[in-house]
């Protein structure tokens, strides 16, 4: 062995050493040394047995090969010395050590990414060479884990050229136990799913599924992808039913969890039966295979509902484990019960009621083996009719949107539910815990005295002494059911309700701590005839816990969202702030001194105090936390202290209004602390995550303070502007377009002026939301009907250029990237109104697949008549909530929207009628301009234009 490769095994055993200073050492060796790519690259590949330098050499290849990388770095490796690696790493892929010899194949699946086939044509000949070559097994082995790598880049163009070669190949292997063992006949469907190998795939799925050969298991998972083995592989279904039930919920046999194979694959039987039920998803999400299981979908459904039984290590882990239990049923984590709960759901959205009647009989079927079983003393009965009431909540929506289905499930549930409760607690927790979210989830179709009577039951159960689990399913129930509940019950039973989940708080963690704080907000909102005497009882200890939790982002939203229960229940308000201010006023006024998050969680206590308060407690708050915030924007560089202090000034602008200048004594002063706010924000060398709720901060001044504002627009604008370019965050940039939106409107009738005002300030050349999406629709219009000529002037990005290229790889993409037509903005503002009427007929016609909006000669659409319609100020604010939520699904806080919303006249905007009437009136201002943009227009886009105009000349 020669000094380098000496020199690199002594610097990969350090790097591995536990002295920290040894171990930095040596990586930063290794790092110089990948500075000279051909000594280092060599060297790591002769010593890929050693695993720690094969990953290392796919490190290399990720920041050397090719300069055109992301993460690339100095220098590059050179067109002949790429070509000994790529030698050397294929003289290595018949290593007897798999690990090893996965790890290089990874290192030739990274060069092929940038070399193949063009500059390394050879590569796949050669793997086909190894493959053939039966005496050397570990080469075959190597070689499949290279191609089924290299599979997946493989584009229409090269596998007709490479099937008539590969196959042959792959089905010798599949079809050849008596030569290659499990583990190489695995990879062969991973390199391709042709229908070529189903024959040989059958061999392997015909017979029944051993209870003891996890390898056996492990073949099966492979071939999922082809429509002819759907016979065979039902057989492997049922088959796997009965080794599930003795391994995994009887644990009688070995299920083989925690194993894996030589690939890192999970082998256990679970895995094996997640993989069935992915398959099984796939047949019947797809309407050429749905008929292929629908004359058997009840045979499907009983026996999928016998593989949602809680395993022998669930009940184990549980049991111990309360917060695990809450948590794994909230997060739907990967396991049977996940996987199966997803099957009943497709079953059901795919085969319609035929998949319904499925699960009612299927589900009548398992109650009543249950029964027999417990009739016969079997000790776990229990498993199986937990599993199926599992099984109907799963699904428990599609069966209450079916009409016919929901008493009938209501009254087979009534009879089950009463009679299993009278088994007690102790006895069986968790079926005790799934008796009361089943109520919870069917309460609508069940009778109110059903219901009532396990209201009662969950309230008791939460004070007695019994499992965990039953404590979270009476928790759960109660979430549900005491919205609804009547006055009587819970005034009757209020004090021991409150007391019992207070004392479950002292005990609880985490997700359990998650579930009982949603209980007790349930449990305020519903009794708040009696929520002035329980208010100080509660209210401290939610204070404390807030206090106690602020650095946890979900225990402390939990806690919130209990205090502003308890502020919007009657009588409560006054008594609450008085608790809040004087611990609040110290720690706002002295931020740099307190506990990580405690500043932050504190401003957002004071903005939920103040949202939607009496004028009365919005002043108190202003007298204590009014400076302090300010301070806080001005002074502070933790952005998150200066998000919250943002949103308080906004609470505190839209509650105080006008009134909010004298309440100082100075308006003067008060005004020019605002505007300093705003000047911090909008600065455009500060971070942008610091300036993130700017937009809605800015607003509020604008709506509530016109007057103190108007002499500051021009100065706002500019601001405004320098802001935009600086911003790194879409969510800012959206905001702040909102505000130039909301100021043409404050512009009108002399919009001319505005634009004017904008062209006048230099500048180089995604709304989220109801009202924002009106707010800005509306002004668009706005601009067009001005026919500004600086308008014209200005060229911006229209439609995407479609290549014909075929598939885009990513060397093609860098090659040839997207290419976009351009057109003056009055063409995209057209056209952007154009797409807002085809998204609000989208809406409209909901579900409705008869209506047709590309049918434009048809009169009696509904989208119509919404233009003219007049009983609401605002009939179109649900379809806008819906194009909100079709625009950005993942925007959870609605809160700017609401403060916005419901304070801006234009809100009252009919945006339909808004924008029949403006586009009727440019095309009748200017026809000749108005022709020219609706060419450039898409036909949908012109479609929706033109049945404008024809409703206007109706």
């Amino acid at each position: 062995m020669d000094q380098d490769r000496q020199w690199l095994i002594n610097c990969l055993n350090a790097s591995l050493d536990p002295s920290h200073q040894i171990r930095t050492f040596a990586e930063t060796s290794l790092q110089q040394a990948s500075l000279q790519p051909v000594p280092y690259s060599k060297s790591l590949v002769r010593l890929t047995c050693i695993y720690l330098a094969a990953v290392l050499l796919k490190q290399f290849i990720r920041k050397h090969w090719d300069e055109d990388e992301e993460g690339f770095e100095h220098p590059v490796v050179l067109s002949n010395e790429k070509a000994s690696i790529r030698g050397l790493l294929l003289a290595s892929l018949d290593d007897p050590y798999k690990k090893i010899c996965t790890a290089v194949s990874m290192a030739v699946s990274s060069i092929a990414q940038y070399d193949w086939p063009d500059d390394w044509p050879e590569l796949v000949p050669f793997l086909l060479n190894l493959i053939n070559d039966q005496t050397k097994l570990n080469a075959v082995h190597g070689a499949l884990r290279c191609l089924s790598l290299l599979s997946s880049d493989m584009d229409d163009k090269m596998v007709p050229n490479l099937v008539p070669v590969l196959f042959p190949c792959l089905h010798r292997i599949v079809s050849s136990p008596q030569i290659y063992d499990k583990s190489l006949r695995n990879h062969c469907p991973n390199v391709t799913n042709a229908p070529s190998l189903d024959g040989a795939i059958l061999i392997n799925l015909e017979t029944p599924v051993p209870s003891e050969d996890p390898d056996d298991w492990s073949i099966r998972m492979e071939y999922g992808g082809i429509s002819v083995i759907v016979g065979p592989l039902w057989h492997t279904f049922v088959s796997s039913l009965e080794v599930y039930v003795r391994s995994s919920i009887e644990g009688v046999e070995d299920s083989y969890d925690g194993r894996y194979d030589s690939d890192g694959a999970e082998k256990s039987l679970e895995s094996f039966v997640i993989q069935l039920f992915e398959f099984l998803l796939t047949i019947i999400g797809s309407p050429k295979f749905v008929k292929v299981v629908m004359n058997n979908v009840k045979e499907l459904v009983y026996y999928t509902i016998g593989f949602l039984q809680m395993t022998e290590q669930q009940v184990h882990t549980w049991s111990l484990d309360a917060n695990q239990y809450v948590a794994d049923e909230d997060d739907n984590t990967y396991s049977c019960r996940v996987s199966g709960a997803l099957l009943l759901e497709e079953i059901i959205a795919s085969c319609g009621m035929e998949g319904i009647d499925a699960v009612i009989d299927s589900v009548k079927r398992r109650i009543s083996e249950s029964q027999q079983a417990k009739d016969t003393g079997s000790p776990g009965w229990w498993r199986l009719r937990e599993a199926t009431l599992f099984a109907l909540a799963s699904v428990s929506e599609q069966l209450l949107e079916a009409e016919v289905s929901g008493p009938t499930v209501g009254a087979m549930l009534e009879q089950v539910l009463t009679d299993d409760m009278a088994t007690g607690a102790p006895d069986c927790p968790f079926l005790y815990a799934r008796l009361f979210s089943s109520v919870a989830k069917f309460s609508s179709v069940m009778n109110n005295q059903v219901t009532e009577h396990f209201l009662y039951a969950a309230i008791k159960t939460v004070g007695m002494d019994v499992p965990p689990p039953v404590k979270v399913g009476a928790c759960r129930a109660l979430s549900q059911l005491l919205p609804d509940a009547t006055t009587g019950i819970i005034q009757h039973h209020a004090m021991d309700l409150f007391s019992s989940l207070i004392d479950l708080l002292k005990n609880a963690s985490d997700e359990t701590m998650h579930l009982v704080l949603e209980t007790l907000q349930a449990a305020v909102k519903a009794g708040y005839e009696i929520s002035a005497s329980i208010e100080p009882v509660i209210s401290p200890i939610m204070l404390n816990m807030w206090a106690s939790h602020v650095s946890d982002p979900f225990i402390s939203i939990d806690a919130l969202e209990v205090l502003e229960a308890i502020k919007k229940a009657p009588g409560c308000i006054h008594p609450l702030v008085s608790r809040v201010l004087p611990y609040i006023g110290p720690i706002l006024s002295n931020p740099q001194q307190q506990p990580d998050g405690l500043v932050a969680g504190s401003l957002d206590l004071v903005t939920m105090l103040v949202k939607n308060a009496p004028i009365d407690v919005v002043k108190a708050v202003y007298q204590v936390s009014f400076d302090p915030v300010v301070r806080i924007v001005l002074q502070s560089d933790d952005h998150s202290q200066m998000q919250n202090a943002t949103q308080c000034l906004a609470a505190l602008v839209s509650g105080g209004k006008q009134d909010m200048l004298a309440w100082s004594g100075d308006s003067g002063f008060t005004m020019r602390s605002l505007l300093d706010v705003a000047s911090r924000l909008l600065d455009p060398d500060l971070e942008s995550s610091g300036s993130l709720f700017v937009g809605s901060y800015i607003l509020q001044l604008i709506l509530h303070l016109p007057s103190q504002m108007a002499q500051h627009i021009r100065d706002l604008v500019t601001a405004l502007i320098r802001r935009m370019q600086s911003s790194q965050i879409a969510g800012l940039k959206s905001s702040l377009l909102l505000i130039f939106a909301r100021l043409v409107h404050m512009s009108v009738p002399h919009v001319e002026q505005f634009i004017d005002l904008l062209v006048s300030i230099p500048a180089e050349g995604e709304i989220q939301g109801a009202y924002q999406i009106k707010i800005t629709t509306t002004a668009l219009a706005l601009l067009l009907l001005t026919r500004h000529v600086e308008l014209g002037n200005v060229n911006v990005q229209g439609h995407l250029i479609k290549s014909d290229t075929g598939i885009t790889t990513r060397s093609r993409a860098k090659i040839i990237p997207d290419q976009w037509t351009v057109m003056p903005l009055p063409a995209k503002i057209l056209a952007i109104l154009a797409d807002a009427l085809l998204e609000i007929q989208e809406q409209v016609d909901g579900d409705n697949e008869d209506s047709d909006w590309e049918e434009i000669h048809n009169e009696d659409e509904n989208f119509l008549y919404s233009a003219d319609a007049k009983s609401h100020n605002r009939p179109t604010y649900e379809y806008l909530d819906a194009m909100a939520k079709a625009f950005n699904e993942d925007q959870e806080d609605d809160y700017e929207d609401d403060l916005l919303s419901g304070t801006d006249p234009l809100n009252e905007i009919n945006l339909v009628s808004f924008l029949f009437e403006s586009l009727a009136k440019f095309s009748e201002s200017d026809r000749p301009f108005f022709e020219h943009l609706y060419q450039s227009l898409t036909k949908p886009q012109q479609n929706a234009i033109e049945l404008v105009l024809r409703r206007r000349a109706m």
